[in-house]
């Protein structure tokens, strides 16, 4: 799913080439995606692109006379810029037609999650707002109390949207690597000193995420959105060598994501159980990566 700054970049493309220029034309290539009734899309025409905004994972198109266009891509969800009038292809789900050019949202997969409401008002658009923090501009005395208002684990804390703005899968794995901390460490377990290095390596990992796609990016239009890029530290690089200590990075795979981490860095070598292979292995899981090599090398004997 893309992420604060993979949103960023594509709001910031969407400015560049559309902002400021009037809506020609709304393409609905696949109904499902439009989850609103009134105003209708057709409401949109010929109306000016006033402002590009993200909302969280969200992407809101301010219109003139209060009406606003939200995209919230989802999983895999993304745009493509195209020549004017270009076809939506076989994944588009709709194309926004400009004098400059078309965008057009595409979703890949059978599973379609990607959505468009079309709302008029500022109060119609506030109910999209989870009021979550925006790490990148938040104290640290409002992040920690963000953080410790429930009692859950890192990793869900920092993808909880209702707490944190824009954190998902991917750069929660990147910040907690960053910050030394183990992703199953219970929030109401963290100390002062481990709560202002996760705001700080929050920070820095977002801030440094963001000015490395804007400088990949250019003036051009995002083209690899992923959530799998190889200058990562952890996410989507299981086993692979950890760039700090070159241990190799651990995961844990649940429902229909996975958790990256290094046991050195993180976890003080310890390795974390992962649910389906922990039940089957049972006592044999193994609790260090010595453990994991002495059982490895045992195998191949």
């Amino acid at each position: 799913m893309p992420e604060l700054p993979d949103v960023v970049a594509y709001v910031e493309a969407v400015e560049r080439h559309a902002g400021g220029q009037r809506l020609g034309g709304l393409r609905i290539a696949s109904p499902f995606v439009l989850r609103s009734v009134d105003p209708p899309p057709s409401a949109l025409v010929r109306k000016k692109v006033r402002e590009i905004r993200r909302l969280g994972k969200q992407i809101v198109f301010a219109f003139e006379d209060r009406h606003f266009l939200i995209v919230h891509l989802m999983i895999a969800g993304r745009f493509q810029w195209r020549e004017p009038h270009a076809s939506a292809g076989k994944i588009g789900l709709a194309a926004f037609d400009f004098d400059s050019g078309t965008l057009i949202l595409t979703e890949a997969g059978s599973k379609k999650r990607a959505s468009i409401h079309v709302v008029r008002g500022e109060p119609a658009l506030a109910t999209f707002d989870r009021h979550a923090l925006e790490v990148l501009e938040c104290s640290l005395k409002d992040f920690d109390t963000a953080l410790r208002r429930e009692n859950h684990t890192l990793k869900r804390s920092l993808t909880d949207p209702r707490l944190f703005s824009g954190i998902g899968n991917a750069f929660s794995d990147e910040i907690l690597h960053h910050a030394r901390l183990s992703p199953m460490k219970q929030t109401s377990r963290l100390s002062d000193e481990e709560a202002r290095r996760l705001w700080s390596s929050t920070r820095a990992v977002l801030a440094d995420w963001v000015e490395r796609l804007r400088s990949q990016t250019g003036d051009e239009f995002p083209s690899k959105v992923t959530a799998f890029r190889p200058e990562m530290a952890v996410h989507g690089r299981y086993g692979t060598p950890c760039p700090r200590c070159e241990a190799p990075v651990q995961r844990i795979v649940y429902a229909e994501n996975e958790c990256n981490y290094c046991a050195p860095c993180q976890t003080e070598g310890r390795l974390l159980a992962d649910r389906a292979i922990s039940r089957l292995l049972k006592q044999d899981w193994p609790r260090s990566l010595e453990e994991m090599e002495k059982h490895i090398e045992e195998r191949r004997q």
